[in-house]
C-alpha cells in the first residue's frame, strides 16, 4: 500500500512512486452517482435491461470507476491541493456491483520547474485491468518560507 501522507510537494516527488486507492463499489455508490451525474442509462440500474444485453447483467459507472483515480491523485498522491490538467483513459472491462476496484497511480515523470506531473493510471478488479491511461497533474510546490 502507497504511503499516506497529507501531501507531496512537488519537489518530493520522483519517477517511479506508487500509491493505492481501493473501494467496494456498492448498489448506492451507483444510485447515488446516477443521480449526481444523471447517467441514467438502464445498463446501470435495470437488472432485467441488463440481461438483455452482451454483459449479461448490470455493469457500473465507467466514470464511477475512474473516479477512483481523482480519489487517489488527491488523498494519496500527490495529494490535497493536486489540480488534474487531463486524463487519457482506457476501459478495458465491465465492473459489477458489489466488486472491489483499486486504482494504482505510478509517477512516470515530473517537470519540477512547472510542478506538472505525469501519471500511469490504473484501475483493476483484482489481477484484472478495467482502466488505464495517464494523467497530467499540477503538484502542489513547496510553500515559500
Amino acid at each position: 500500500m502507497g504511503t499516506i501522507r497529507p501531501v507531496y510537494f512537488t519537489d518530493e516527488l520522483k519517477v517511479g512512486m506508487t500509491a493505492f486507492q481501493s473501494k467496494t463499489i456498492t448498489e448506492t455508490d451507483i444510485i447515488l452517482f446516477s443521480a449526481v451525474s444523471t447517467d441514467t442509462n438502464a445498463i446501470h440500474l435495470d437488472e432485467e435491461y441488463a440481461k438483455t444485453t452482451r454483459f449479461g447483467t448490470r455493469i457500473v459507472q465507467g466514470f464511477l470507476t475512474a473516479s477512483l483515480i481523482s480519489s487517489a491523485l488527491a488523498n494519496r498522491l500527490p495529494g490535497p491541493g493536486t489540480i488534474f490538467l487531463g486524463q487519457n483513459m482506457r476501459f478495458l472491462a465491465p465492473v459489477h456491483p458489489g466488486d472491489t476496484v483499486t486504482a494504482t497511480l505510478t509517477v512516470l515523470d515530473v517537470d519540477y520547474v512547472k510542478n506538472k506531473v505525469r501519471i500511469e493510471t490504473v484501475c483493476t478488479v483484482g489481477d484484472k485491468r478495467v482502466v488505464e491511461g495517464e494523467a497530467l497533474v499540477l503538484a502542489p510546490p513547496r510553500p515559500q518560507e
